[in-house]
């Protein structure tokens, strides 16, 4: 039970509600996760979980929406600290790594929803979050370009798919062994191969 949730005004329940799913995911597969068990783990009744979500899809969408806004801020501010374009990104990557690693349900709970066939609110808020990412990268990788740090020739499209698909891999490997830590080892080595790959050798 979650200490004192029960006098929690109703924005700072359903932040807490969002926190138990994403908690809960964890430990068991998301599909297997009912709003019993998030009222149970909450100190709730489901009937007062449902005075702020409709349904479970409800719940499940509101997480992913707290993801978006949540790893859109974190690699925001990483980046505005770098000193440079491709400092940026690895300040970016590390600070996506650190976020899996402090949230290990997140995976969990956007590789269910990409299972799932046809198109779903979680699925589309998922796809808006992965475009505007993208949009961050590249004009991260133009900077770079013109600042001659990076090659002249990147292809900035192919670059923002492959950045995100180191992490989808180490995230993947890191479930297969049932070690989200082992992505802290593991992403340094894997930056720096796709940091000899895309700066300026010139």
């Amino acid at each position: 039970m979650i200490p004192h949730v029960k006098h929690l005004p109703a924005n700072e329940r359903r932040a807490v509600t969002v926190e138990t799913v994403i908690k809960l995911a964890a430990e068991r597969n998301p599909s297997d996760i009912t709003t019993a068990a998030i009222a149970e783990r909450m100190g709730l009744t489901q009937g007062a979980v449902f005075r702020h979500f409709p349904n479970k899809d409800a719940i499940l969408q509101a997480v992913i929406e707290w993801v978006a806004e949540r790893l859109l801020f974190l690699v925001d501010k990483a980046a505005r600290a770098a000193p440079s374009p491709l400092a940026a990104l690895e300040a970016m990557f590390m600070a996506h790594v650190n976020f899996i690693i402090e949230h290990p349900g997140i995976p969990r709970i956007l590789f269910g929803e990409m299972q799932h066939a046809g198109e779903t609110i979680p699925k589309r808020i998922a796809q808006t979050l992965t475009h505007r990412y993208r949009e961050r990268l590249h004009r991260l990788i133009e900077r770079g370009k013109t600042n001659k740090e990076l090659d002249a020739n990147l292809d900035r499209e192919a670059a923002a798919f492959l950045f995100i698909g180191m992490i989808q891999g180490l995230v993947m490997q890191s479930l297969l062994a049932n070690d989200v830590g082992r992505i802290m080892h593991d992403a340094p080595r894997v930056f720096a191969i796709f940091r000899q790959g895309i700066r300026n050798t010139q």
